[in-house]
């Protein structure tokens, strides 16, 4: 089963792919699911900034049409490494649809890893599928 120390070092790769030519701040996201496969994705900027994807939004989609379906732990790697990029609030809400508030959400630079959050510190009392099960 990868570490954690695998999972950032897949997020700092997958910013090297960002294609980011409007806001000049690339972000890498790597999820591990309940298999133990690691799923990468970038932020994928647009001149119409509203249909950009976040780089979290691109590895949950990688994700998923490899079959997975619950989200271990998530990676995000952005910026210069001066400031924490912690996972838009959008980004918060997709992960959640795929973990729960104990999912780890490590947070990196183009460094390595700066701090590690539970997904239930950075988006408390969610919403999530349960509130709609039957």
């Amino acid at each position: 089963m990868p570490n954690e120390a695998q999972l950032m070092t897949a997020a700092i790769a997958a910013m090297g792919h960002a294609y980011a030519p409007y806001s000049k701040f690339p972000v890498g996201a790597a999820i591990l699911d309940e298999a133990g496969t690691i799923h990468a994705g970038a932020n994928v900027e647009n001149a119409a900034y509203p249909v950009g994807n976040c780089a979290e939004a691109s590895a949950i989609a990688a994700m998923v049409m490899a079959g997975g379906r619950r989200i271990a732990m998530v990676a995000v790697a952005g910026g210069d490494g001066d400031l924490l990029c912690t996972p838009c609030g959008a980004c918060r809400q997709r992960i959640r649809e795929f973990g729960d508030a104990a999912t780890p959400v490590l947070v990196g630079g183009p460094d390595g890893f700066q701090r590690r959050f539970t997904l239930g510190e950075l988006l408390p009392e969610s919403f999530g599928p349960e509130n709609l099960a039957d």
